[in-house]
């Protein structure tokens, strides 16, 4: 029987390319998404990949979501926790809303999707969790505090649970993407965007194909070793 994955944010950009990755492994990927259902019906409509909506950073909406999945396709096996927001602004201008919703949804939304499938991967002694960090979480970002602390929290997140799982057959693993041609990268000025693409130095943004390659691995037998990680895709513009 094919395994279970989960993508949430996974119609779009890095998460729509990690849903194709893992299908081509020949998973059976459901792709969450958080509010654009015209996106999502065209994903589905286009690569057969099921769309599954709700709030990631709502802890009953995650336990309802999984169990429906669970339902309709089988046990899930592996999570991708790829789903963010951002609401950025120096600490002068950000309003509490501001944070508390990055810290909400983006970390937040790491604990939920564990907390509704990691005892089940526990049980049966096989599971792969991967979150998507951010370079800006290793490295901070100015008008970005929400949002690197909440990625930063991610890694720490991975390292912790790394060790509940490890002895269960479950690894828990993250990566943190640089600067990758998205739409949300794409929406940079262009004077901007050359000033980012200047400090990388291979001399070009990544493709979200890249990132979901080094999930693919991860999610694989061959990365069962792999544990505790946070594996940097950035083309060597931060070396942590």
């Amino acid at each position: 029987m094919a395994k279970v994955a989960i993508v949430t944010g996974g119609t779009r950009g890095i998460g729509e390319a990690i849903s194709l990755a893992l299908k081509d492994m020949g998973i059976t990927v459901v792709a969450n998404y958080g509010g654009n259902a015209a996106k999502a019906k065209e994903f589905t409509d286009r690569t057969g990949i099921p769309a599954y909506q709700w709030d990631v950073g709502d802890h009953e909406a995650c336990l309802a979501g999984c169990e429906a999945v669970v339902k309709e396709h089988g046990p899930i096996d592996i999570v991708v926790n790829n789903a963010g927001i951002t609401r950025d602004g120096t600490m002068q201008r950000m309003s509490c809303d501001d944070w508390n919703e990055v810290i909400r949804v983006n970390l937040g939304g790491c604990f939920n999707m564990a907390k509704a499938t990691y005892p089940g991967m526990k049980d049966r002694g096989w599971g792969r969790i991967v979150n998507i960090g951010s370079i800006n979480g290793q490295a901070g970002q100015y008008g970005q505090v929400n949002y690197a602390a909440a990625k930063s929290g991610i890694h720490g997140f991975t390292k912790a649970l790394a060790q509940e799982g490890a002895r269960s057959g479950v690894t828990v693993n993250a990566i943190a993407p640089g600067y990758i041609d998205t739409e949300m990268v794409a929406a940079v000025p262009p004077p901007v965007l050359e000033k980012i693409v200047a400090k990388i130095p291979v001399g070009r943004l990544g493709q979200a194909s890249e990132i979901a390659r080094g999930v693919a691995f991860l999610c694989s037998d061959e990365g069962a070793f792999i544990t505790g990680s946070t594996l940097s895709i950035n083309g060597g513009q931060h070396m942590y």
